[in-house]
């Protein structure tokens, strides 16, 4: 499927006339570094892409160096791709997907005031947060969003901290709703880990970034979880308060556009994102302020080369930027 799509572009770009030379060394230099290696056809349909990427790149630097956005982008190892192509590899939270299971219901308390919360929060300063994850061409954001919550609470708990296994969710959970590679939700994968009575370690059940047969052993179990919790839909004044008082909580946002898929640094704004159509799993590991704007701190599962050493600042109290309040949760231990 994926080398019909390759083939198909290689068609739609043959068109947009030659390369730039100059950019040669690059373009080598590009390959090099994230090691792709690509037979003729496809190399040249790739560094059509990649130079396209790279005037965007160019020109919105411009234009945030202008003080126009308030980030950068930046050439990582996904500037070879295609915003269709990308979203349709890497983008795999699935909001649609019958649900058969529902958290509960995340409650602030009721003396709740935003003024009684810190101003920055930031998990990974408190050792609740493991180490950047790569996914790869695979969809699913929504077992690492997963996982990065869990691991957190695990922390929580018993001091300890724990990298769990997303390739068990991969595998395992589909009778809970998900689909591997094809797409999940954090909410289904919550609720295995529930009825399973827990999940085993990623050392023992390594990441593949690719379906398999379930493989799970209760020996190997690295955490377990009682029930979930869901903050309010679209307020991120309970997002903010859960984020202040649990910790890390696993989101679904609109990622689906080049400026995410290349973003580079800054607090993160996207015009065209929506916060209804989300399309992808990640984790809020924080929250602060950057000069004048208020931010998300967020962990991603794209690798160290894209964002902030694989972080992105999300633009936080600016009418639930991406939707990143609007389906919230996270797991009780």
């Amino acid at each position: 499927m994926f080398r019909l799509f390759v083939l198909a572009g290689l068609v739609a770009l043959s068109v947009a006339g030659p390369v730039n030379l100059e950019l040669n060394g690059e373009w080598e230099l590009f390959k090099t570094t994230y090691n792709k290696n690509y037979a003729q056809e496809e190399d040249l349909m790739r560094r059509i892409i990649w130079e396209r990427n790279l005037k965007h790149v160019q020109q919105h630097n411009i234009e945030a160096d202008r003080g126009v956005h308030r980030f950068w982008l930046g050439m990582n190892e996904y500037a070879d791709m295609s915003s269709e192509e990308f979203v349709r590899a890497m983008n795999g939270y699935r909001m649609n997907a019958t649900k058969t299971f529902q958290c509960g219901k995340f409650m602030a308390p009721s003396h709740f005031k935003l003024s009684d919360l810190p101003t920055t929060v930031d998990w990974r300063k408190e050792g609740y947060v493991t180490e950047i994850k790569n996914q790869g061409q695979c969809g699913s954001c929504w077992a690492f969003s997963t996982t990065g919550s869990l691991e957190g609470q695990h922390f929580k708990k018993t001091g300890k901290l724990v990298s769990l296994s997303e390739q068990n969710l991969v595998d395992c959970s589909r009778k809970e709703g998900n689909d591997g590679c094809q797409g999940g939700l954090m909410d289904q994968a919550f609720n295995y880990i529930i009825e399973n009575k827990g999940i085993d370690t990623e050392e023992s059940y390594p990441y593949k970034a690719k379906n398999g047969a379930c493989k799970f052993k209760q020996a190997n179990i690295g955490a377990t979880e009682v029930s979930c919790m869901d903050i309010e839909h679209g307020s991120e004044a309970d997002l903010q308060a859960a984020v202040a008082t649990v910790g890390p909580v696993s989101v679904g946002i609109d990622a689906s556009h080049i400026s995410f898929q290349l973003y580079k640094s800054g607090v993160y704004t996207e015009s065209a994102c929506s916060s209804v159509n989300l399309d992808h799993g990640v984790l809020v590991v924080g929250y602060g302020i950057d000069g004048c704007d208020d931010y998300w701190l967020v962990k991603n599962s794209w690798g160290t080369s894209w964002g902030m050493q694989g972080y992105i600042m999300m633009a936080r109290n600016t009418s639930n930027m991406c939707g990143i309040a609007t389906q919230a949760s996270f797991p009780t231990v």
